[in-house]
C-alpha cells in the first residue's frame, strides 16, 4: 500500500518522542518524519522545549534576547568564498506566515543544508510584491502574535527577526538576506529621495496621460517642488516644524556634514511614525494622487536589452480602486528578452548623457548619493540582524552596450558595491548572484560570465531549475557548469527549484527527474546547491494544480479574481507527495551518516556531464571510499554498476552510492 501523507502524519504521532529524542540529544541534525506543515503547526511552547534539549538553556536564553547576537558559523572566515560549496534553501516567509516559522520547518531539514536564503524581508508595495519594497521597515505581517503572547519581549516583527537569525546560528545555519537594487514605483525612498530614481512627466495638464512630455535628467526637480508643496500644505506628519529649507530636505550630501535631517528623519516628516502602518500608508497614497495628477512618476524598471528607450502604451493600462488609470510602458526597439516592470523603479545610479535626449547613460558619471544610500541601508540591515550574505536580485543586469570592461571601476555595479561595503566590517560577507548563465547579451549586454567576475559574485543561481531532466538542454548547461565551476572564480549552483519556479507554467520541470535532482544537489560536494522550500512535498501537477500550491504565487498578493492566473484565496497549501518526501528523507538520513567524510571534497568524475549517459557517476579526487551514480530516467543500467567497485550501501529510485569493502 503506498505511504500517504496521513500515513506519515500517523507515524510521526505515535513515534514522536523517538524522533524529537534524536534531535534533541544531537544524533540527528534534523527531526527525521516530521513534514514540513506538521513542523510549522508546533505551538511556540513545543518549539522552545525541543530547542532548549536541543541548545541548552544558556545558548537559548541568549538566543532569544534581540539585543544579544549569536555568532555566525561563517565568522571563521575571512571572505565569501565559503558560500562556493553551501546547499542553500530558499523561503518565502509568507508560505510559513512568520519569521518564528522559519525555525520550525528549519527542524526538518538537515544540517548538510547549511544556508537559509530568507526572500525580500522589507515592507511591499504594490499587490503586495516581496520585490517591491516600499520601505526599509520590516514587513510587519512577519510578526508572530502567539510569540509575542508567549515571550512578550519580543513585542514588535523587528526583534523577532533578530531572535530568529540567533537561533538559525546557533543551530548551525548562515543567514542571507535579499538586497533589491530597487524600490516600488512610489516608494517612501523615492518620495523622499527622488534624486536617486528617474522621473518622467505625462502630458496630465494638456489631456494627453498616454504620451511622455519630459523624460529628461532634472524631471525629479519637479517631483521634488510638488513633494515640498504638499508636505508645506498637509504639515509634517509627525508634527516637526518645517523650519528647514527644500534643499535641506531633499539633500543628498549625506557625506559632507552637511546634512541636518537623517533618512529616517525624513521618512517621518513625510509619513509619519514606523509603527503607524495605516496612517503611513493613507499619507503615501495621498502624496501619489499628488503627484499623479501632475503627471509626474517614477521610470518603470527594465530588464534586458536594450534596457532604455521607453514610450506609454497607451492601450495597456489598469485602473486602481481610487479610479487612477495606471499606464504600462514600452520598449521603442524591443528584444526578445526585453520587459518592463511596471510596479518597480530602479535606483537612478548614473546621469544620464545630454539630458536624456537620447536614453542614453553615461557611466563616466555616477549618481554617487544612490550608490551610497542603498550601501548604506543594506549594511544598516546587515547589522542589526547579523547576516552571513546577499542573494543579489536581478545580478544579470549589465547596462552597458560595449559590455563588460576589461577593468571594472568601483561604480560599475551596485551589488558589488554593496557587497565590498558591508565586507569593510564583516569579511566573510558572501555573494548569491541571481544570474541564469544565459548566452552573451540575452539577460544583459555582454557575456554574463565575465559579468559575473566583474561583479565578484561568489556564486549563482543558475537555471538547471528551467529544464527538463534529461532533456539535451539539461545536458548541456549541466556539462557547462561543471567547466565554469574549474575554471571561473564563480561557483554556478545545482539548482533544485526556486521560490519563482514554483508556477503553474513551470510543472513540466518537475514531473520527472525529482530524486536525480535532489541526490545530484546534495552529494556533488564541491558544488553549491540551492532547493526552495516545499520541494520535498511538493505534489506532481500532472495537471495543474490549485493556485495556493504554488510558493510563486505567494510572492504577490493577488485577491482579484480577475487574474485567474497570480489569484490566492487563503495561505499556502503543502503538496501531498508522500512518496517525494519519504524518498528524500532516507536521503538525508543516509547523508547524514556520511556527511563528515565527504563534506566540501572535490568531485573526480567517472561517468560525467561530457558523456552523453542519461546517467551520472562520481567520486572524490581525496579518497573517501563513497562512490555515486545517479540516473536522469530513474533507472541506473547494469552496465553502470560494472564501473564502479564496492558493495551498494545506499539505493533510491535510479541513485545509488557505494562503498569500498
Amino acid at each position: 500500500m503506498p505511504t500517504s501523507i496521513d500515513t506519515i502524519q500517523a507515524d510521526w504521532s505515535q513515534h514522536y518522542a523517538a524522533h524529537t529524542e534524536a534531535y534533541q540529544s544531537g544524533r540527528s541534525s534534523f527531526i527525521m518524519n516530521l513534514l514540513p506543515q506538521t513542523a510549522i503547526q508546533f505551538s511556540v511552547y513545543q518549539t522552545l522545549e525541543i530547542l532548549h534539549k536541543r541548545l541548552g538553556n544558556e545558548t537559548l536564553r541568549r538566543a532569544l534576547d534581540p539585543a544579544d547576537t549569536i555568532e555566525s558559523p561563517a565568522q571563521i572566515y575571512t571572505d565569501g568564498t565559503w558560500l562556493k560549496r553551501s546547499n542553500m534553501v530558499g523561503v518565502n516567509v509568507r508560505t510559513l506566515g512568520s519569521f518564528w516559522k522559519i525555525i520550525s520547518y528549519v527542524m526538518t531539514v538537515p544540517a548538510s543544508h547549511d544556508s537559509i536564503h530568507l526572500l525580500p524581508i522589507w515592507e511591499p508595495g504594490v499587490v503586495g510584491s516581496l520585490y517591491g519594497m516600499v520601505s526599509w521597515q520590516i514587513n510587519p505581517e512577519f510578526f508572530d502574535v502567539e510569540l509575542a503572547r508567549f515571550v512578550p519581549a519580543l513585542d514588535t516583527v523587528e526583534k523577532q527577526l533578530k531572535v530568529v537569525t540567533n537561533l538559525l546560528h546557533a543551530l548551525g545555519r548562515t543567514v542571507g538576506m535579499d538586497v533589491i537594487p530597487h524600490t516600488d514605483r512610489f516608494s517612501e525612498m523615492v518620495l523622499t529621495m527622488p534624486a536617486l530614481f528617474e522621473w518622467v512627466q505625462r502630458d496630465e495638464k494638456g489631456g494627453k496621460p498616454d504620451t511622455l512630455l519630459d523624460h529628461s535628467s532634472l524631471v525629479y526637480r519637479y517631483a521634488e517642488e510638488a513633494i515640498w508643496q504638499f508636505l508645506k500644505c498637509m504639515g509634517a506628519a509627525d508634527g516637526t516644524p518645517l523650519t528647514f529649507t527644500k534643499e535641506v530636505f531633499f539633500s543628498t550630501d549625506q557625506q559632507g556634514g552637511t546634512v541636518t535631517l537623517s533618512d529616517k528623519q525624513r521618512q517621518r516628516i513625510l509619513f509619519g511614525l514606523p509603527n503607524d502602518y495605516n496612517g503611513r500608508l493613507i499619507r503615501r497614497l495621498a502624496l501619489i494622487r499628488h503627484l499623479v495628477a501632475l503627471g509626474l512618476e517614477t521610470l518603470p524598471m527594465t530588464m534586458a536589452p536594450p534596457y532604455r528607450g521607453l514610450h506609454i502604451n497607451p492601450t495597456d493600462f489598469v485602473v486602481d480602486d481610487f479610479g487612477q488609470i495606471w499606464y504600462q510602458y514600452a520598449f521603442d526597439q524591443p528584444q526578445e528578452m526585453s520587459r518592463v516592470f511596471g510596479p518597480l523603479a530602479r535606483y537612478r545610479f548614473y546621469e544620464s548623457m545630454d539630458n536624456n535626449r537620447n536614453w542614453e547613460l553615461d557611466f563616466s558619471r555616477p549618481n554617487v548619493p544612490a550608490w551610497n544610500y542603498i550601501c548604506r541601508n543594506v549594511r544598516d540591515c546587515q547589522q542589526t540582524y547579523n547576516f552571513d550574505f546577499m542573494r543579489g536580485d536581478m545580478a544579470h543586469v549589465q547596462l552597458r552596450p560595449e559590455g563588460v570592461p576589461a577593468m571594472p571601476d568601483a561604480f560599475y555595479d551596485p551589488l558589488r558595491a554593496i557587497k565590498k561595503y558591508v565586507q569593510q566590517s564583516v569579511p566573510h560577507y558572501a555573494f548569491f548572484a541571481e544570474t541564469f548563465l544565459a548566452p552573451p547579451d540575452t539577460m544583459g549586454y555582454g557575456n554574463e560570465l565575465d559579468h559575473l567576475e566583474a561583479i565578484e559574485a561568489d556564486s549563482t543561481l543558475g537555471d538547471l531549475q528551467s529544464m527538463v531532466v534529461g532533456s539535451p538542454t539539461f545536458k548541456k548547461h549541466f556539462a557547462d557548469y561543471t567547466d565554469y565551476l574549474k575554471t571561473r572564480r564563480f561557483a554556478p549552483n545545482f539548482t533544485v527549484m526556486t521560490a519563482d519556479k514554483d508556477d503553474p507554467r513551470f510543472d513540466e520541470f518537475y514531473r520527472t527527474g525529482n530524486l536525480f535532482r535532489y541526490f545530484t544537489a546534495l552529494f556533488l560536494t564541491d558544488m553549491p546547491s540551492y532547493v526552495g522550500l516545499g520541494f520535498e512535498v511538493r505534489n506532481r501537477h500532472e495537471e495543474r494544480g490549485e493556485n495556493e500550491e504554488y510558493s510563486k504565487l505567494y510572492v504577490f498578493q493577488i485577491e482579484d479574481d480577475r487574474q485567474p492566473d497570480k489569484v490566492t484565496h487563503g495561505p499556502f497549501v503543502w503538496g501531498q507527495n508522500a512518496e517525494q518526501f519519504v524518498a528524500i528523507g532516507r536521503m538525508r538520513a543516509f547523508a547524514e551518516g556520511i556527511w563528515p567524510e565527504i563534506a566540501g571534497k572535490e568531485t573526480r568524475w567517472l561517468v560525467g556531464p561530457t558523456d552523453g549517459k542519461n546517467y551520472l557517476i562520481w567520486t572524490h579526487t581525496e579518497p573517501t571510499g563513497f562512490t555515486f551514480a545517479a540516473s536522469m530516467t530513474g533507472d541506473l543500467p547494469k552496465s553502470a554498476s560494472g564501473l564502479v567497485a564496492g558493495d551498494v550501501i545506499f539505493e533510491e529510485q535510479g541513485c545509488q552510492v557505494y562503498r569500498l569493502s
